[in-house]
């Protein structure tokens, strides 16, 4: 007994002493020996990688691995769009639900309190975060009811948000990156908590922050608490102030600042609508699924509630809820997030309730044979744009300034850029020489309505351009001055147009409160352009996982039985 006591007290001591020993050697670099941030070796950076680390707030995560996508029960519309492939997804986070009212309203009010549309120059930013709520209206129904309440009213507070363009879906994912990377600076001591501070303005941007962050915060740069470990104090040079900045500035290399937030890909929202995770065995997949829950049935088969639908979506004409007393679907409209069971990733109504905008631009044929990895069409590579000195270009936020708008074909007014942050631009045909993994910026229609992909080939560009368009859709209106008013004149397009397919049309999966059944299928998919909104699509956001595909320990390959 007393052995077997000391052999443990020996292990134990040499298993401290190994991962001490680890540890220190992880600040030290393997091949040279020099120590990473040690401002005595010239401060060189490595940051800090948590492997077991947690899913952003409201988000699940989602093991990627390889699904069959666009594969469907049944295709009785015949567009033949839904031609099963074979993909490979990349894991990430994926929120557990639509963003709802509250949510939504949250950075409504946050960008009205930021840019005041009192002043002129910021009227059109409060207004082009709005959603639309006159989706409501029907020339025969009475809905204005939920024109005016829908968004507002604490009654539907949880339901998802509606009346929202994928414009400004996409808007929406860029503000909660920075916003969640300025609480996170604020709750680990890096800034002030600025808002509690009525002085400045409280606009933040993360890629001006590790840009240049003297443009915040109208250059206030006591704001800033701390940086990054220590700096070396010269000899005689006097203590700092308790309250003065120290160390030194955080960078991407720290791992502090979280990932952008953006719409997912109609890839990785159908992988994680179809959740294969629930119907594997090894790794074969036993069967086809139809809907986001495992099982052929919309109705529950649970003693308790027998009967009731598993989702939230049209049944038949005038068919919302069932009947008075008995309803089989809980709602008649959108429905509180979590109202319905989830899959088997832990996402709710990815099936029904809303349908939801994804980042793709909208072409009938999926390629796969140019890419079966992580697939997705509408890369738009930018770089910052640089002056002539060869400093990074903001848009400037002064009185002095106008902020520059553009407007949609719709009408609406919308912001080139947000005041304060950078201009991107796109990448130019110097920056793509002898590249072999792509040869231009904007991609929407690379193979699929572009030169290469036509008979017309060998043509120059201008000569193509004067060619008829393989997508006839509607050109943007020509924007027209009044001389007398002033007021903004749109003329829109007035020829004969055959398709609303162009690179402005953006795909939205899922079926809704307003659809009928054959839309619950995860493989289905539509389109609409951008700049339009209905009372039946949201949105929710995703965020791309580092490091390793799995987290954490693996699941054993057998299903439990």
């Amino acid at each position: 007994m007393r052995n077997i006591f000391k052999t443990t007290i020996v292990v134990f001591t040499a298993l401290l002493f190994f991962n001490c020993s680890n540890k220190s050697s992880s600040n030290t670099s393997r091949l040279t020996g020099l120590a990473f941030n040690n401002p005595k070796y010239g401060n060189f950076i490595k940051g800090k990688y948590d492997p077991d680390q947690k899913p952003p707030l409201g988000m699940v995560t989602i093991e990627g691995g390889s699904f069959t996508m666009g594969q469907v029960q049944d295709d009785v519309m015949f567009d033949w769009n839904t031609t099963p492939r074979k993909m490979h997804v990349r894991s990430f986070y994926m929120d557990e639900a639509e963003v709802t009212n509250s949510e939504y309203f949250l950075y409504v009010q946050y960008m009205k309190e930021v840019f005041n549309p009192a002043e002129e120059r910021y009227r059109h930013i409060y207004s082009s975060t709005l959603p639309d709520t006159i989706v409501w209206r029907k020339s025969l129904g009475n809905t204005d009811i939920l024109t005016e309440n829908y968004f507002r009213h604490p009654a539907y507070s949880d339901y998802p948000v509606v009346g929202v363009s994928w414009i400004q879906a996409n808007e929406y994912c860029k503000w909660r990156t920075n916003a969640v990377n300025l609480k996170t600076l604020i709750d680990k001591g890096h800034i002030q908590n600025i808002f509690e501070m009525d002085t400045i303005s409280n606009f933040f941007d993360t890629d001006v922050f590790l840009t240049d962050d003297s443009k915040l915060f109208d250059g206030d740069t006591t704001i800033y608490k701390r940086g990054i470990g220590q700096t070396l104090r010269k000899r005689g040079e006097p203590r700092p102030d308790r309250d003065a900045f120290r160390g030194r500035k955080i960078t991407k290399a720290d791992g502090i600042l979280t990932q952008r937030f953006r719409l997912p890909t109609e890839a990785e929202w159908e992988f994680a609508a179809k959740a294969n995770i629930e119907n594997r065995e090894y790794n074969n997949i036993r069967g086809r699924k139809k809907y986001a829950w495992d099982g052929k049935y919309t109705r529950s088969k649970s003693k308790r509630s027998r009967g009731d639908q598993l989702a939230n979506f049209k049944q038949g004409k005038g068919e919302y809820s069932g009947l008075s007393g008995w309803s089989s679907d809980g709602a008649d409209i959108p429905n509180t997030i979590k109202s319905y069971p989830p899959n088997g990733f832990g996402l709710y109504d990815m099936s029904g309730n809303v349908a939801e905008w994804v980042a793709d631009v909208y072409r009938p044929i999926i390629d796969n044979e140019a890419n079966d990895f992580n697939y997705y069409r509408g890369n738009l590579f930018t770089k910052k744009l640089i002056d002539a000195k060869g400093n990074v270009v903001f848009a400037e936020n002064d009185e002095n300034t106008k902020v520059e708008y553009d407007t949609l074909p719709n009408g609406k007014i919308v912001p080139k850029y947000i005041p304060g942050s950078i201009k991107y631009v796109p990448i130019t045909k110097s920056d793509v020489t002898l590249r072999r993994n792509f040869a231009r910026a904007n991609n929407a229609n690379i193979g699929d309505g572009d030169l290469l992909s036509t008979r017309f080939y060998e043509d120059d560009a201008d000569s193509f351009n004067n060619r008829p368009s393989m997508y006839n859709s509607p050109k943007k209106p020509t924007r027209i001055i009044d001389s007398i008013t002033g007021n903004v004149i749109l003329k829109n397009d007035d020829k004969r147009r055959t398709t609303l397919i162009s690179d402005k049309t953006r795909v939205y999966k899922g079926g809704s409160w307003a659809d009928g059944e054959y839309w619950l299928d995860p493989g289905q998919r539509r389109y609409l352009p951008e700049y339009m909104a209905t009372n039946y699509i949201g949105f929710r956001c995703v965020s791309d996982k580092l490091g390793p595909i799995s987290s954490g320990k693996r699941r054993a390959r057998n299903p439990s039985r």
